[in-house]
This record gives C-alpha cells, sequence and structure tokens, in this order.
C-alpha cells in the first residue's frame, strides 16, 4: 500500500486504524496487546478512592505529586515529566513543535504520521525491511523530527540505544516511542532515563496496568520541550483519576510488579513462537515485545476467517511497509495460545 501519494483521505484512512476496531463482544482478543481485562485490585482500590474527589478540578499538587514519582522511577526531574492523557495525546502535540520535515521510522505505529500529517507538517517515510533494524544512516538528514517506536509495533524488535542516540543531530528532536518498555525484562535499551536537551521519550501506562479506558501516559523531555508541546493546550488536559493511576503505577511496588509481568510475557512469548513454529507458522523473531508478527500466506483470507471463529487478531497491511500476508498476535498464556493454534491448523 502507497501511503506517499493519492488523496488525503486514501493517505490517511490506514494511519487511522487501530487494534481495537479488530476484536469485539464474545471474541478472543489477540488484536489488543493490553494484558488482561482491567487493573489489579489494588489498583482499582486506589482509583475507587479518588472517586470522591471528583466534585474538585485536578490540582496542580496532584499533577505534581504525579510528575515526582515519575522523575524518581527514572532519575529524572520532574520538570522532565509532563503528565499526559495517554500516549496518543503525545503524539497529537507533536506538530506543536513545528518540524520542517518529520521522518517516520516504518514499519510502525502510525499515530504520530497521522497527527503529524493532519497539522501539514512534510513526512518521510525511512521504511526497514525485514530483519527491520535500525540503521541511523539512512535517515535523511534533512529531518528534523524523527520518530520512532522501542520496541517497535508491530515488529517487536528492540533497537539499541546507541542506534537511537546514533540519530541525535543538531537541531533535530529524536521521539522515541516506548509504550511497550515495561514489558521488556530489565527495560533494556530504554533511553528513558536519559536528560538529553533533543530526545523526547513517550510512555503509556495503559498496556501493562489495562488501563486503556482510562488513558494514562507520560512523556520525558528538556523543559523547553515540553513547554512547547504544551503551548494551547486545554486547562485540566488529565483528571484526577488519570494522574491517580500515573502516579500508582511509577511507584516501586507498581515497577516491581511490573518487571514480574515481563519476565511473564517473555516467557509467555518463548512458548508462543515455539507453537507456532511446530505449526508451520513463520514468526518473526527476535521479538521483545508483548505481540508477535506473523507472516500467513494468503493472510487476510486467515484474518476473516478466524474471525469467523470467535478470534481477533490484528491486520498489519495498514503499517506502512507491510502487506496483507503479515498479522500481529499479542502474547498470551499458553492455554489461550493453543487455542489460537488450533483454529489456525484448520483453517489452513
Amino acid at each position: 500500500m502507497d501511503f506517499g501519494s493519492g488523496t488525503a483521505t486514501d493517505v490517511l484512512a490506514p494511519l487511522r486504524h487501530h487494534g481495537d476496531t479488530e476484536t469485539g463482544p464474545g471474541l478472543l482478543d489477540f488484536a489488543v496487546n493490553v494484558q488482561g481485562d482491567g487493573p489489579p485490585e489494588w489498583l482499582r482500590r486506589r482509583l475507587a478512592d479518588t472517586v470522591a474527589s471528583l466534585g474538585r478540578y485536578p490540582g496542580a499538587d496532584a499533577d505534581l505529586r504525579a510528575r515526582q514519582q515519575v522523575a524518581a522511577r527514572h532519575g529524572r526531574r520532574a520538570e522532565e515529566v509532563l503528565t499526559l492523557a495517554g500516549g496518543a495525546e503525545g503524539f497529537a502535540m507533536l506538530p506543536r513543535l513545528a518540524p520542517r520535515r518529520a521522518a517516520l521510522i516504518h514499519p510502525s505505529f502510525t499515530e504520530p504520521e497521522l497527527a503529524l500529517r493532519e497539522a501539514g507538517v512534510p513526512v518521510v517515510h525511512v521504511r526497514l525491511d525485514a530483519p527491520y533494524r535500525l540503521d541511523p544512516a539512512v535517515v535523511p538528514e534533512s529531518a528534523d523530527l524523527v520518530v520512532l517506536g522501542n520496541p517497535t509495533n508491530p515488529t517487536s524488535v528492540l533497537h539499541p540505544v546507541d542506534d537511537i542516540l546514533a540519530l541525535r543531530r543538531p537541531g533535530r528532536i529524536v521521539v522515541v516511542d516506548e509504550a511497550f518498555m515495561d514489558a521488556v525484562p530489565g527495560e533494556t535499551q530504554s533511553v528513558a532515563g536519559h536528560s538529553l536537551p533533543d530526545v523526547l521519550v513517550l510512555r503509556s501506562l495503559t498496556k501493562t496496568w489495562a488501563l486503556a479506558g482510562l488513558r494514562c501516559g507520560y512523556a520525558l523531555g528538556h523543559p523547553d520541550v515540553l513547554s512547547r508541546l504544551t503551548h494551547g493546550r486545554a486547562h485540566w488536559p488529565v483528571g484526577s483519576l488519570q494522574l491517580e493511576a500515573i502516579t500508582a503505577c511509577s511507584e516501586p511496588h507498581a515497577v516491581a510488579e511490573a518487571a514480574d509481568k515481563a519476565l511473564r510475557i517473555a516467557a509467555d512469548r518463548d512458548i508462543a513462537v515455539d507453537l507456532l513454529r511446530g505449526a508451520g507458522i513463520d514468526v518473526h523473531t527476535p521479538a521483545s515485545a508483548p505481540f508477535l508478527l506473523l507472516r500467513v500466506p494468503g493472510g487476510e483470507r486467515v484474518r476473516i476467517a478466524l474471525r469467523e471463529r470467535g478470534i481477533a487478531v490484528r491486520r498489519c497491511d495498514t503499517f506502512p511497509g507491510l502487506g496483507p500476508d503479515v498479522l500481529r498476535i499479542a502474547v498470551r498464556p499458553r492455554p489461550t495460545t493453543e487455542r489460537l493454534i488450533d483454529v489456525l491448523k484448520e483453517i489452513l
């Protein structure tokens, strides 16, 4: 699919696609990368206790507390933290940086490109072929904004820190979408702890903590960059429940719990790779995220057949550089993965 030509509608429509449109009531969900159906009980109680305060507007003290907790979690200053109504809000802010030319590393999550294109920012694709490893040298020198995911959605590739930092140039801002980094054991290759004037990191809490309906995240960057991002932002952009969730999920006990979850996800992913390959299915590895990229002949037919049998998977032809024979599945516990494979065997 050509994302660089055609009418505005033709170009933007695939970029709007999201995995939540693939699933639905009664479907076994491999399409969305949220872990679980809702937050753990301790987090539910924290949020429930905050409901009593909803008669008041979110206060600056609550935002400061959230920023301080996130800063402590990453070894940063509170001034380098911006609370967000989900990582998607951070992407929507990128045009405020007024880039002259933005380079998008693809295949990757398309929401940043959508926000930039809708704002009229000139965009260039830097498409990586399999095995989808970053080569900083292929990014045009003229790009003053570079956006990439790490680990990357949907390829599950984890790029080395040194390669990411090699993208830095005078006058350029490098934006790293680390929405799934807390699902990587040890958060290796994260740049969240690097306090640099030209590197902006976006983090999401909605996947690991099953808070997709609440929309929680944050940005890490130089105060001057964060100030540019918030120019013209509405009052009270992040609600009281969101601020409480950001604070709670950044506390040491929560970070430790997320680390344990990351180990379980990695184990489930290794099992899934072995089972899928045992069934003759091409799985892209190495994989470091809570999802896997599959190459299946007749992928679109397979996706539809799976849905008819009660299983939702993510189509990938809406990601620049991928086609209809590529599907993405979320990592699930072994019994759930075995159900998927049993149905795939019937279809294939």
